[in-house]
């Protein structure tokens, strides 16, 4: 019997090294990570936006020309993309997974004047000229400042581990026209806008401490859809992908074999 195929999409900023150790948690499947176009090896588009992401993706599964559709997982920004392709082209896969999902509007709540201040950082760099665009946006103190603050484990030596990850390959866009783009796209979409139109079984994985959407807004995210069950990883926030892969892909791996 064939393998399943899981297509996994990262978020923002990050590449596809971002979601291998869930990959390697998932034996019996076969897994396919892409870095997203803007990122690292992936694609150039003439914009970054929703509607483009989610032609990308599309494409690219065609272009993979699978006999059964795939299970579809997207982690943090991944999560909009993923949620906008599956309410537009159902068919085409079998079950979503929603990793850390954008679960709420960035530019409503609490973290709409953060999310503000970090849109004019973005539009800053776009402004600026080569060297020094590049320096502002790929700065390794906000990359260390971002990496201590969304880890949550006290666990030294994998604290160490994810900064590195981060100094590796969080400054890996294609130019600050992508990564700026990229940005606005995350923070004018979020989960919430798609979910009533998913009728693919879908599954939400979400970390109690996670800052980027908190626990609270995942319960009520999983009510909008018309077919979707939330698991919960205490102790964790929105780094699963780097805290707690055996969990994320266990919870996977059972959804993904469920009926």
């Amino acid at each position: 019997m064939a393998k399943q195929t899981i297509i996994f999409i990262h978020g923002f900023r990050g590449t596809h090294h971002g979601l291998e150790l869930i990959a390697k948690h998932l034996e019996g499947f076969e897994t396919i990570i892409p870095d997203l176009p803007g990122f690292a090896e992936g694609d150039r588009l003439q914009r970054y936006d929703l509607p483009s992401y989610v032609d990308w993706l599309h494409q690219f599964i065609v272009r993979l020309d699978l006999n059964t559709p795939p299970i579809l997982l997207g982690h943090s920004f991944g999560s909009i993309v993923t949620a906008a392709y599956a309410a537009k082209h159902t068919d085409t896969i079998e079950k979503l997974v929603l990793v850390n999902p954008i679960g709420a509007p960035a530019l409503e709540g609490p973290r709409a004047v953060m999310t503000k201040l970090a849109l004019f950082y973005y539009w800053l760099g776009t402004k600026l000229p080569g060297k020094l665009s590049h320096s502002w946006l790929a700065s390794q103190t906000v990359t260390k400042i971002m990496s201590q603050t969304m880890t949550k484990s006290k666990d030294k030596a994998l604290r160490a581990y994810i900064d590195d990850q981060h100094r590796q390959y969080f400054s890996l866009f294609h130019s600050a026209q992508s990564v700026s783009e990229a940005f606005a796209t995350s923070v004018n979409h979020s989960v919430r806008d798609f979910a009533r139109n998913i009728t693919t079984p879908t599954l939400l994985i979400a970390g109690t401490k996670d800052d980027i959407t908190p626990i609270e807004k995942q319960q009520e995210l999983v009510e909008l859809f018309p077919d979707a069950t939330l698991e919960v990883i205490e102790d964790v926030g929105h780094l699963t992908h780097y805290e707690t892969p055996d969990q994320v892909a266990l919870f996977v791996s059972r959804f993904a074999n469920s009926l």
